[in-house]
């Protein structure tokens, strides 16, 4: 199998010879080396199960034995259960581009699972990539110019503005717990005159995986960055001053990242990216290392949960 040809594995009850229930694939994986799966199939979909929100706890504390909060993430999400977030609130009509969770971050879960709870009437896939086929595919001069790594920037404020909160952003009310975790993340953070919360965070580009020692893309620059982030950025940045966005990217020292090439690793990320349409009570579980996900467009009701370890 070519790496073009890579296709997220699909587990049914008659595959591994579970009863179709969630108690089936709680006895399967009881016994399965997950770990082993993960890195072999990089993507997993657990299908046919009939898992739902009142079943989900089970396999779940299954696949990800200690699940993490969504602390300093920049999504925007809900908490809806144990360390279980809506996977996201953006509007229906959107594209999310490809993306490893919190690749921006000093520390990022190694497994993300994903829930679906409602399928969307017509599109709505959850599309993965193959992070080494998405880095080969980059343009090499873009490639090369990400080397040294990527600078993010945030302005978190402080109830009222543009953006998140540093409030949500870290789950607390509390200045020197937030302080406490920027200076474990080896950030920069200053705290303004208004409250808000500016943080800067240099990170790298690239990631070598583990467990198989594959590079892959590995940041979240086309989702900071202004070029990357549609018509209401690009109309609040003609109106705010640059180093007072709620977030963008620039190159490792500081100097601006062209939106051409944004641009360039969106589009090769999402054309690169296979999809399978969501089925509801199908649990997918992904190495957030080897893959990238992202999220097409859709109507109707759609509800995916997702959890992190």
């Amino acid at each position: 199998m070519t790496e073009h040809a890579w296709q997220p594995r699909i587990l049914r009850p008659a595959d591994v010879g579970a009863d179709a229930s969630p108690q089936g694939l709680e006895e399967y994986l009881r016994g399965a080396d997950v770990g082993r799966l993960l890195v072999e199939e990089r993507a997993v979909f657990f299908r046919g199960f009939g898992i739902t929100a009142d079943t989900y706890d089970g396999a779940a504390d299954l696949l990800l034995p200690n699940r993490l909060a969504y602390v300093h993430g920049n999504s925007p999400r809900t908490k809806v259960g144990r360390n279980l977030y809506t996977s996201t609130e953006y509007p229906a009509e959107f594209e999310i581009s490809m993306h490893n969770e919190m690749s921006y971050a000093h520390a990022w879960p190694s497994r993300i699972l994903f829930f679906c709870d409602v399928a969307a009437a017509t599109g709505g896939a959850t599309p993965l990539v193959d992070g080494r086929l998405w880095l080969e595919s980059i343009d090499p001069e873009i490639r090369a110019a990400f080397a040294p790594g990527v600078r993010y920037t945030q302005n978190l404020h402080d109830g009222m503005g543009f953006g998140k909160s540093w409030q949500a952003t870290f789950e607390t009310e509390d200045r020197a717990e937030v302080e406490a975790f920027l200076d474990g993340a080896e950030a920069e953070w200053s705290w303004q005159p208004d409250g808000t919360l500016r943080v800067s965070q240099l990170r790298r580009a690239t990631l070598e995986h583990p467990v198989t020692g594959t590079e892959v893309w590995f940041n979240q620059a086309d989702q900071w960055h202004v070029a990357g982030l549609g018509d209401d950025a690009a109309a609040l940045a003609e109106l705010i001053p640059e180093d007072e966005l709620p977030q963008n990217a620039f190159f490792a020292d500081g100097s601006p990242i062209p939106a051409d090439y944004i641009t360039h690793v969106q589009e090769v990320g999402m054309k690169t990216a296979v999809d399978v349409a969501w089925e509801t009570g199908d649990l997918l579980l992904v190495d957030n290392v080897a893959v990238a996900h992202g999220r097409r467009a859709f109507t109707g009701r759609r509800r995916i949960l997702v959890a992190m370890a």
